[in-house]
């Protein structure tokens, strides 16, 4: 699917006059909380934004993938002081990360749904970096402002399947509630959770939450996933539960947002 077709689907200026059907909405919710698992966390990086809950289960990790750097580089920094974990990251927005590190390998461009001059592929960067081999527990760290949903879509089921650790950042996730934005943003969701666990979901309280037919979404969360292959060994048989103690605002100076309870319990 090319780049331009998923920005007039998802672009920021549709109108809502075509709502999608509730029954809908809340199959695309209840497919998504049927796929939490409870694990034990860890906070890997910074208090806010740069800093993620993920499943306590580094050991022999590959590398990470991280496209989006924006200005910080904390989840990377932490992996390699903790992990010696290598840090694959892409941005095109930036010359490079905001400090040197020897795990750091950056590259100026766009992660997206093509290859030309400004965008590259996860599969063609993966295949590139790692000569052609096959990772087989990497982890990715995901943060490219409503990219993600070229790049998902894009991206094959054999290609995902080879991080351990997913950590994914969703933006307009109040489009589940247009008719025609809900199939494709089910269809991705579907395509991970065929092989992904959640082990944690966490909103950004920067972007505030919509709200139709009584459902509330918020605009913008934080998924964490554990490959399936790796519950067995992780879950913990507790009560999953929102919010995470170690959770963090991602904008200190605004008031928190709590998981609406459709969405995880």
């Amino acid at each position: 699917m090319s780049r331009p077709l998923l920005e007039k689907i998802l672009k920021p200026k549709v109108s809502y006059r075509k709502y999608a059907p509730k029954q809908e909405v809340l199959a695309l919710i209840d497919s998504f909380r049927s796929a939490i698992v409870s694990v034990d966390l860890i906070r890997a990086g910074s208090t806010g934004d740069g800093g993620y809950l993920i499943p306590d289960d580094l050991q022999d990790v590959d590398c990470c993938f991280s496209p989006g750097v924006d200005v910080t580089a904390g989840f990377e920094k932490w992996l390699a002081e903790n992990y010696q974990i290598k840090s694959f990251m892409a941005d095109a927005s930036v010359d490079g990360p905001p400090f040197e590190n020897e795990f750091f390998d950056f590259e100026k461009k766009y992660l997206g749904a093509i290859d030309n001059e400004d965008f590259l592929t996860l599969t063609s960067w993966m295949k590139n970096k790692l000569d052609g081999q096959r990772a087989q527990n990497a982890i990715l760290q995901m943060d490219i402002e409503s990219a993600e949903y070229d790049v998902l879509a894009e991206t094959t089921i054999d290609v995902l399947q080879q991080f351990r650790i997913m950590v994914i950042e969703f933006h307009d996730l109040e489009k589940i509630l247009q008719r025609r934005s809900l199939p494709l943003i089910r269809a991705i969701f579907d395509k991970i959770h065929s092989v992904f666990s959640i082990a944690h979901v966490h909103p950004n309280n920067l972007c505030g939450i919509a709200s139709k037919h009584g459902i509330q979404v918020p605009r913008t969360f934080e998924v964490t996933y554990i490959r399936n292959d790796r519950v067995p060994k992780l879950a913990n048989g507790l009560r999953f539960n929102l919010p995470h103690a170690l959770d963090t605002r991602n904008v200190p100076d605004l008031d928190d947002i709590v998981m609406p309870e459709i969405w995880w319990r």
